[in-house]
């Protein structure tokens, strides 16, 4: 079940009760329980019904023991358990999975890892509970999901803007929607954002940055690549290695991967005539010559 179906559910009253989200992505883990802590329950239910425990600091003798109490003066109550990777004894929680209150709603936050799939409580999970399991979105993923977060704010966001963002933030989901919040809000009566806004707002720089040079690699344009790296080297700030490296990577994996379909569609029709691009077979045959 994915987290949209889930909210779907949940803003309709719709109610299982166990969901033990796991897994890499901590996004889309949050996402849930925020939702779960501050919109199931009414501000006057949650004062007698919501119970939020952590992980480091709980036992599992009074989770249990607020998941089997039964809701005041409402028809539910819930009871949250974050960081719940770091809880001693989780698995004595089988209890309680195993048979369930149905007027509580208790979710698990187990962030980071997920629950062996040979354990008798992975078992327990997939018969009993609603498991969400979360992987880190691949970085070809993020450019789509970063148009849809800037589409959910009533914005529209210029192309090279987009890929300036996403370079520069990386594979950091939460990240990536707090810049947005932020341009939102300083885009006043706008609703468009450039790379100016993303120079003016975020702090990078529209000429000096990794999307920048990958345009000027994939240009051959060589003096402005070396102009770009000297930028990076004198403003350490704002093009970190560990930033800089992963981007070039994916950004001549993607070219092999582009170049490589189209050689197989080429072959498919039978094109003859069609020669292999330098890059590609400079690659392939591992000279390291660019």
């Amino acid at each position: 079940m994915s987290v949209d179906k889930i909210l779907s559910d949940w803003k309709k009253n719709l109610f299982r009760p166990v969901y033990w989200l796991e897994g890499e992505e901590p996004y889309f883990i949050d996402t849930l329980m925020q939702y779960a802590e501050h919109h199931i329950l009414s501000e006057g239910e949650a004062g007698f019904n919501l119970t939020v425990f952590y992980g480091k600091d709980a036992d599992w003798a009074g989770v249990i023991n607020a998941c089997r109490r039964y809701p005041m003066f409402a028809e539910r109550q819930v009871v949250l358990l974050k960081e719940a990777q770091q809880m001693r004894d989780i698995e004595k929680l089988e209890a309680y999975i195993e048979n369930p209150l149905s007027s509580t709603v208790f979710v698990v936050s187990y962030k980071e890892k997920k629950v062996d799939g040979r354990s008798k409580l992975a078992k327990l999970l997939k018969q009993k509970a609603e498991l969400f399991t979360t992987k880190k979105m691949y970085d070809s993923q993020l450019p789509e999901w970063t148009s849809g977060i800037v589409a959910a704010q009533g914005l529209t966001i210029t192309q090279k803007a987009l890929f300036l963002l996403v370079d520069h933030i990386g594979n950091d989901l939460s990240r990536i929607r707090n810049e947005i919040e932020k341009l939102a809000l300083n885009l006043g009566q706008r609703k468009n954002i450039t790379e100016d806004d993303i120079e003016n707002y975020i702090g990078v720089s529209k000429e000096f940055n990794v999307f920048e040079l990958q345009h000027a690699i994939g240009k051959k344009d060589l003096p402005k690549a070396i102009r770009i790296i000297q930028y990076f080297d004198a403003n350490p700030k704002a093009g970190p290695i560990q930033m800089i490296l992963p981007a070039l990577y994916n950004f001549f994996q993607q070219g092999v991967y582009d170049i490589r379909g189209r050689t197989e569609r080429r072959a498919r029709r039978g094109c003859r005539t069609w020669h292999q691009p330098i890059l590609y077979k400079r690659l392939h045959a591992g000279s390291g010559q660019l």
